[in-house]
């Protein structure tokens, strides 16, 4: 009881009378209150977090979320009942309020512990770890002067993420500023600017719009100019779904543009054919990101860009990519194979180069050389080793692939097979003894069958090295924070079954209607900008390469008949691996049918 009561005197967590049985009681529960209330943690398991905190010196919140799994969202519910108050969590998509930012030192915040978010109903939001410290409270509202409060409460460590997202804008002025100023400097029509790495607002333009798309995790931005004086749109695409994000004054359409192949070291003056380039954002901002630029031209001698912003960071986990049970042994068990071709096909943006990854990662060990020819590099990993293809020196995907052959390689991925030659070099690589891995644009699995033999594939060469075919797409899921179960009627439940095919659905056994049947819709909240849905999962269609389906590639069978030998073996279209996640609450079946013809 020792360290109990170290833990009442030293903290906020429990006031009076700390014991009754195995939980807290008094007038003043303490923020853990809505843990014990609702049986989220025991009074012994508090005790240890109390003695793991302090040998650690670490907060307890922190020991509760990682040793005793009490989730983020439960502390914060419980933090904002103790001091009755409303408690909020970090988004990385929150949108930067740089007039409430403006002319407050970052130290200061991080010191203090608090952070302005916006403004709601005429007050300042303002998140902070200790609604209660009527100290700092008076230190905060000098800041804001005539302006009333409404405190909030959030975790430390989300207080913190706030600070930090915004400091990335820190010194950067807001889109509508920046816009302001542009404005105010046009004095023609359409400037010609000699653009350099000091001209003020238009840097600022481009560089605000890339750390924004960055911040709302959008895979793409689109600059798109328009003839006269029609003003220049900026869309970002966000979980496959483009949207506007800004207009931008017609006068500066192409110092925009300029701008932006300036950063990618492409050439100002040719505005009649495409380019390609690169932007390492970090030379330009200090801020780690890399973008894929697209330049083409377009009616009136203007030029749109396509900005793909690339992934960072490690390669996810396989048993994170929302395969079936199913479909993850049986893609598991062709990676672990020492030879053979393995596909992943889908269209472009479908996660095709994010799975091949995955499946490198789980075999990634010392044993293992790996050799990988890609277009761009957009995941790295250690232990891999990997080629940018440059197809204006020679270096296609075809000759990184010969090289390969000479250099030793157990494995071999690579990023496209789009020609008779690449495809070629794949199928002597994979019966020689190596395994290889590689990618497709096409519809499904049966499609890639003939895709290949099409190319001219030698069936039989190709029917031995065959090991599977993964098509996938990726659907948007329902959001986390708003998502709710309810009860399907019985017309609702017949159409997902007549989705699936009757035959299919009882062979599979999915569940059955019944009054306990539950399935998960959601309205719309702040974090999902009352769409319904955020972030991304992928659905899967995997044909192995049986035995059956070997005899019918060797007499080059038309894709029907592939599709029924695949499903007689087990296979999963597409649609019915949407709608079985339908029913796991992960998604609609109107964002099923947005990705699956058939």
């Amino acid at each position: 009881m020792a360290i109990l009561g170290k833990a009442v005197r030293n903290s906020a967590f429990l006031v009076s009378n700390p014991c009754d049985g195995n939980r807290p009681h008094g007038k003043q529960k303490g923020k853990l209150s809505y843990l014990f209330d609702h049986q989220l943690l025991s009074f012994e398991q508090f005790e240890q977090a109390v003695m793991f905190s302090d040998q650690k010196k670490e907060p307890l919140e922190t020991i509760l979320i990682n040793q005793f799994k009490i989730s983020k969202k439960d502390i914060r519910t419980s933090w904002g009942h103790f001091f009755n108050v409303p408690s909020v969590e970090y988004n990385p998509n929150h949108p930067i309020p740089d007039d409430l930012m403006e002319g407050i030192a970052i130290p200061f915040l991080r010191n203090n512990m608090w952070v302005p978010l916006g403004v709601e109903l005429g007050k300042i939001l303002i998140a902070t770890d200790a609604p209660d410290d009527f100290q700092r409270i008076d230190e905060i509202k000098p800041l804001f002067p005539g302006k009333p409060l409404k405190v909030c409460v959030a975790l430390p460590e989300d207080v913190l993420n706030f600070i930090s997202l915004f400091n990335e804008k820190s010194g950067m002025a807001g889109i509508d500023e920046i816009l302001k100023q542009l404005q105010h400097e046009a004095a023609v029509d359409e400037p010609e600017f000699e653009l350099d790495e000091k001209d003020g607002a238009v840097v600022q333009l481009v560089n605000k719009i890339i750390l924004d798309a960055h911040a709302q995790n959008a895979s793409d931005i689109h600059i798109e100019p328009y003839q006269g004086k029609k003003n220049m749109q900026v869309r970002l695409r966000v979980d496959g779904i483009c949207s506007i994000y800004q207009t931008i004054p017609y006068s500066y359409k192409k110092a925009v543009v300029s701008r932006i192949k300036i950063m990618s070291d492409l050439d100002i003056a040719e505005r009649r054919k495409p380019q390609d380039g690169k932007i390492q954002f970090k030379k330009f901002s200090g801020k780690e990101i890399e973008l894929r630029v697209a330049t083409i031209p377009t009616q009136g001698g203007l030029e749109d860009v396509v900005m793909r912003i690339l992934p960072a960071g490690e390669p996810l986990s396989l048993d994170k990519l929302g395969f079936s049970k199913k479909n993850y042994a049986a893609f598991v068990e062709g990676v672990e194979k020492p030879h053979g071709l393995i596909f992943v096909c889908g269209p472009t943006g479908s996660g095709k180069t994010t799975t091949l990854h995955s499946a490198l990662g789980y075999i990634n060990q010392s044993e293992k050389k790996i050799w990988t020819a890609e277009d761009p590099v957009e995941i790295t990993q250690p232990g891999l080793r990997q080629v940018q293809v440059n197809p204006k020196i020679g270096l296609t995907f075809a000759a990184a692939m010969r090289s390969f052959l000479r250099a030793d390689p157990d494995v071999i991925m690579v990023g496209e097979m789009r020609d008779k030659e690449t495809t070629s070099i794949g199928i002597e690589a994979s019966l020689t003894g190596h395994l290889v891995l590689s990618t497709l644009h096409t519809n499904n699995a049966p499609e890639s069958i003939s895709r290949l033999l099409d190319m001219g594939m030698d069936p039989f060469n190709f029917a031995d090295t065959i090991i599977s075919i993964l098509a996938q797409r990726l659907i948007l899921t329902l959001c986390k924070d708003c998502k709710k179960p309810y009860h399907p009627s019985k017309e609702e439940y017949d159409e997902l079954v007549r989705e699936y095919g009757e035959s299919d659905f009882m062979a599979n056994k999915m569940p059955p209607y019944s009054d306990d049947l539950t399935l998960y819709q959601a309205d719309g909240c702040e974090q999902c900008h009352q769409t319904g849905h955020r972030g991304r999962i992928p659905i899967h269609e995997l044909i192995v390469g049986t035995q059956a389906i070997k005899r019918l590639i060797q007499k080059s069978a038309p894709v029907e008949e592939i599709r029924i030998q695949a499903k007689k073996d087990g296979m999963t279209t597409l649609k019915q691996d949407g709608i079985e996640k339908i029913f796991m609450g992960h998604c609609d079946l109107i964002n099923v049918r947005k990705v699956c013809i058939d």
